[in-house]
């Protein structure tokens, strides 16, 4: 008995695989410039909530050592009153690198200008508002 086996070739052609590729490319290209929108509006709503623990940690230093509105209160002063091992603890710097320097007592903590640059082309004014 002779058995005929024809051998069948299965798999995707080369324009098939070039359509898929194709795909994914114009996939990739409508997805990641929102991701990187995402990203910067992320580090931005990051560096907002470091001026809120810094506008706080600041309040706490002037109530506990008697400093009276104006008085200027260094970076190591009001970092002590952030949680330990955290980027802003140990760096006073937001998330960019950007020092928020020394802060006054009663007054609110500012935007690093090259950080407010940085992400100029996802926040407005009104973003920064009342730390701009």
């Amino acid at each position: 008995m002779k058995m005929n086996l024809k051998s069948r070739r299965t798999g995707f052609t080369l324009v098939e695989i070039m359509i898929v590729v194709a795909i994914i490319a114009l996939l990739a290209a409508i997805a990641v410039p929102g991701f990187l929108r995402a990203r910067k509006r992320s580090q931005a709503s990051r560096i907002i909530n470091d001026l809120r623990l810094i506008d706080s940690a600041v309040d706490q230093y002037a109530i506990e050592t008697s400093k009276k509105s104006g008085d200027l209160v260094a970076v190591v002063d009001w970092t002590n009153y952030l949680k330990k091992d955290t980027n802003l603890y140990t760096t006073g710097a937001d998330i960019l690198g950007n020092s928020y320097g020394p802060q006054t007592v009663d007054m609110l903590p500012q935007v690093p200008a090259t950080s407010k640059a940085a992400l100029s082309d996802v926040t407005d004014a009104t973003f920064w508002s009342p730390y701009n």
